[in-house]
């Protein structure tokens, strides 16, 4: 990164105008005041952007042109026998900076005690428009497009005909939707999240219990915790110039989700530390890629993926169920839309699963696609 750009970031966090806030609000109106001053005191005077850079150098960081744009990609070559190409795909407000803990387990099992039989070359791509992948700037950039786009990356770019595919949030989405366009390619699908949703929306000719239940947690969530979805999925732009102008801000948009969607009991430093909420936001920061990658709730708002009715991903395909994630359909609701295989119910861990537990997610992907070919 160039020195004027943190040059940049030191003038604008000097120059921090705080909001006020409800006596004793704590998180209850959104990111809590007291957090984000301890928050911007750490990254006034300790955080070192330096040091995470050069953590991130670590993993080996190529771009492709597919279809018009630069797609930025880790390809971190397995160290087994026989390592099958992993896919693996993020989400927001997450980035390719997810993947720093889990990447190691998958490519080198071995040295952390699994089988070398284990091992995966891992393909991390940058969403286009988030993070170091190139910001589109025609309209049209949806779920089916982008999974166009990360199948022509591995399938042309990179000449793997045949892999598996993993994803959580968007990228869960994303990767549904290739293996639901590309099944012959597409080796097993390994998900921890939902990516599929059914033509009938919530209009089953008949529905049990459980998926009854799920459906009114979900508008519970609507009601509660959705409102980031409206603005970013009808006005974005609007939204773009105050995250891209403020650090703070955008800092409070990010951690914010990172402490609701997470296991953290309330404290959102139990599951990521203070350098880990930064360097995911200075990501975005630094790449100017907050309002680009926004847009995507719009796009896929405009015209959304859906499976027809009576259609489902017929891939083989995994979901690792972590208790604190944003929602958590029931097996039942699942069968009506994959081929699924596996069902895992974790300890612990939320959202981000691959950050907040990035050995169980390992160990779980690894026994997933094992006898998969």
């Amino acid at each position: 990164m160039a020195q004027e750009a943190l040059d940049d970031l030191r003038e604008r966090l000097a120059r921090v105008r705080l909001p006020d806030e409800v006596a004793e609000a704590d998180w209850e109106y959104g990111t809590n005041l007291a957090y984000m001053k301890e928050l911007l005191d750490y990254w006034r005077n300790t955080y070192n952007w330096r040091r995470h850079e050069q953590e991130l150098n670590r993993l080996s960081h190529y771009t492709a042109e597919v279809e018009g744009l630069e797609i930025h990609f880790v390809h971190q070559v397995g160290r087994g026998p026989r390592p099958k190409p992993l896919l693996m795909l993020h989400g927001w407000p997450g980035s390719v900076y997810e993947f720093m803990r889990i990447v190691p387990l998958l490519t080198d099992p071995a040295a952390g005690g699994a089988a070398a039989g284990d091992s995966f070359t891992v393909i991390a791509p940058s969403l286009p428009g988030y993070g170091f992948s190139e910001r589109p700037c025609a309209p049209g950039m949806n779920v089916a497009a982008i999974g166009e786009i990360m199948f022509k990356l591995m399938t042309e770019a990179l000449g793997y005909q045949r892999f598996a595919a993993q994803g959580g949030d968007w990228g869960a989405v994303v990767a549904s939707r290739l293996a639901k366009a590309h099944p012959e390619h597409v080796l097993g699908l390994h998900l921890n999240m939902v990516g599929a949703f059914p033509a009938q929306g919530r209009n089953f000719s008949s529905l049990g219990e459980a998926e009854t239940r799920f459906l009114e947690e979900a508008e519970r969530f609507r009601r509660a915790e959705a409102g980031y979805q409206a603005i970013q999925g009808t006005k974005p732009q609007t939204l773009a110039y105050a995250l891209n102008d403020s650090p703070l801000g955008l800092a409070a948009w990010i951690v914010e989700k990172f402490r609701t969607w997470s296991d953290c009991g309330g404290e959102v430093e139990r599951c990521f530390s203070k350098d880990q909420l930064l360097t995911n936001v200075l990501i975005y920061w630094f790449t100017e890629t907050i309002g680009s990658s926004i847009r995507l709730y719009c796009e896929e708002r405009r015209r959304p993926w859906r499976l027809a009715p009576g259609e489902k991903v017929e891939v083989p395909t995994a979901l690792a169920v972590f208790p604190k994630e944003i929602l958590r359909p029931p097996r039942s609701w699942i069968e009506r839309l994959y081929n699924l295989r596996r069902w895992t119910e974790m300890a612990s861990g939320g959202h981000f699963a691959a950050m907040e537990q990035p050995e169980a997610l390992a160990a779980d992907i690894r026994a997933f696609l094992r006898d998969l070919n």
